[in-house]
């Protein structure tokens, strides 16, 4: 049939069973706008108050619904606000799919007004993109880039398209969705075999897990493999939901602020088995050292990243979910009750804590985790922004189920996690979802409340409140000599008065005993349907710990730091 490329576009969006999209409108795409408002009972779209914020919000739809997610966004600024959103899904491997408009092809190259080559921009941080020149090939560009954002290592594809290929007519015929030509290398059987015969060896195993393994959707089988290994287990901050946290082999997060426990099994260990992981520069902290008296076996779906970062004993390159099923079928049930005791000993010894730094009556970040993660049973959608309360969230929140964490690992983007909490609670709307922010991060996407408010998307803003850039401040703190320099944020802004501005619910906690009190209040908001600010006063000189200065041995993290000195 003939349709204009506008109603192309939609067609081939629920072809790829693409029910939400996220975005912004503006002139290069007002054509699809259209075609949107025509087939609003077949695709829902949820506009944010900023394009960053639509992109973060697709990135954690994908993130927590495994589905790709969809941003689309106009010319010019309109697309060049999508970069670090797409930057993010990128570093992280998360499937995206990015539409945006440009000028009429008789004025590109000209300098027209909006216009700009985000092909050119975008080609270091996406998979794949596109600018669509011939109207005929829109339909298989798009069914293609959904396959290559799914394919192998997954992430972000762009497709860019002129004004008036979107009103062309097109002749449009429904296909089925591409299936992946992903296939895993011819020596995926010996690989995995030598690796089952080291694992069988081994006496003192180690896993390690990272977002891979969540991505993959091969939480259950890593769950059987730990326990056919009887080994201690440590996640990436990527991985953090990929295995329950309340199991008593979990011993932690491994890296810069991960636990000592998982510090010293990587030491101790005679074998360190990587699930779907990069081995990134905040996990090894220095190479040169890390896991020196072990052999490593890496699985990994990315053939660059084998050997990337640190040198293996041996690797499986492929599909991690199938790598393990089949290491499951090869391997017997296995018993390290020496090592096992000793490791879980190391996960006593060294348990994360927190002291009071004025009073008994303050209110430290891992009391009010700690209760959050009570009352939600370790069962809500956490999103993070970027600085010292990620680290807290992961530090201090039990995980039990998969596609329950949202953060920005590789990019470290502050502003992420609204945006993506949005995604989170639109994709999941019977789940809670809390976004964890300090008020930096919030500064950066506060405008974001006022999306909350429009859609009436009941999730819960959690903000804590210490006038500070903390985690500057504490490399500061440490390294700098204490000069603060533009750390102090002091806008003296009040969170309350803010929430009801923008028309959502406020709740403040400034003392201990308030901290159960309030959450439940802000859950009940929540529960009823309304979107909630949660301020958590905190005290400025609350640091992150432990702490692995950069490049020092992983092993030996700092686990207290003196605030007189």
């Amino acid at each position: 049939m003939q349709l204009n490329g506008s109603d192309v576009i939609i067609e081939c969006l629920v072809e790829q069973g693409v029910d939400t999209i996220f975005g912004y409108p503006g002139g290069a795409v007002l054509n699809i706008y259209d075609a949107l408002y025509k087939n609003s009972d077949r695709i829902r779209h949820v506009i944010t108050a900023h394009e960053q914020a639509a992109c973060h919000a697709a990135d954690g739809y994908s993130r927590t619904t495994g589905k790709t997610g969809v941003v689309l966004a106009t010319s010019g600024p309109g697309a060049t606000n999508l970069v670090t959103g797409i930057a993010t899904a990128y570093m992280d491997s998360v499937p995206m799919v990015a539409i945006t408009g440009n000028v009429t092809r008789n004025l590109l190259g000209l300098d027209s007004f909006q216009e700009v080559d985000i092909c050119g921009i975008t080609m270091p941080v996406t998979k794949h993109n596109y600018i669509v020149k011939d109207p005929e090939k829109l339909p298989d560009i798009i069914r293609e880039a959904f396959r290559i954002a799914n394919e192998g290592r997954k992430g972000p594809v762009l497709i860019d398209i002129p004004k008036d290929i979107t009103a062309a007519m097109i002749e449009y015929e429904k296909k089925e969705p591409l299936k992946s030509e992903y296939k895993d290398p011819d020596t995926f059987e010996a690989e995995i075999a030598e690796a089952a015969e080291l694992i069988k060896k081994c006496e003192r195993p180690f896993i390690y897990a990272g977002g891979g393994v969540v991505s993959a959707d091969a939480v259950d089988e890593m769950k059987e493999f730990v326990r056919k290994c009887n080994a201690p287990v440590a996640l990436s901050l990527m991985g953090q939901c990929a295995y329950d946290n309340t199991s008593e082999n979990y011993i932690g997060m491994l890296g810069m602020h991960g636990t000592k426990a998982a510090a010293k099994a990587v030491s101790g260990c005679d074998l360190m088995i990587v699930l779907g992981s990069r081995f990134s520069d905040r996990v090894l902290c220095n190479p040169n050292t890390f896991a020196k008296n072990a052999h490593i076996i890496h699985l990994e779906i990315d053939p660059a990243e084998i050997g990337k970062n640190i040198e293996v004993y041996h690797h499986v390159t492929g599909d991690v979910k199938k790598a393990i099923a089949r290491l499951n079928e090869l391997l017997p049930d296995m018993s390290h009750p020496e090592w096992f005791n000793e490791v879980m000993g190391w996960k006593k010894k060294y348990a994360l804590r927190m002291v009071p730094i004025e009073s008994e009556d303050e209110v430290l970040p891992d009391q009010v985790i700690s209760a959050l993660d009570d009352l939600t049973d370790g069962k809500a959608i956490i999103s993070t922004e970027v600085g010292q309360h990620q680290m807290w969230a992961a530090q201090y929140y039990d995980f039990k189920c998969a596609r329950s964490f949202a953060s920005s690992g590789g990019l470290g983007t502050m502003g992420y996690g609204l945006g993506a909490a949005i995604g989170c609670k639109v994709g999941n709307p019977d789940r809670t979802v809390v976004n964890i922010a300090g008020d930096g991060s919030f500064f950066m996407n506060c405008n974001e409340l006022s999306s909350l408010a429009k859609h009436k998307i009941p999730l819960i803003e959690l903000v804590f409140e210490n006038d500070v850039l903390g985690m500057v401040r504490q490399w500061q703190r440490l390294f700098y000599g204490k000069r603060f320099s533009q750390t102090n944020i002091e806008r003296g802004t009040d969170f309350m008065k803010l929430a009801d501005a923008f028309g959502i619910e406020g709740v403040r906690i400034t003392k201990k005993d308030e901290i159960v009190p309030q959450l439940k209040k802000a859950l009940e908001y929540a529960a009823a349907g309304r979107p909630v600010l949660v301020d958590v006063v905190i005290n400025k000189d609350v640091n992150v710990l432990p702490m692995v200065p950069a490049g020092a041995d992983v092993s030996q993290p700092i686990m207290e730091i003196d605030l007189e000195s």
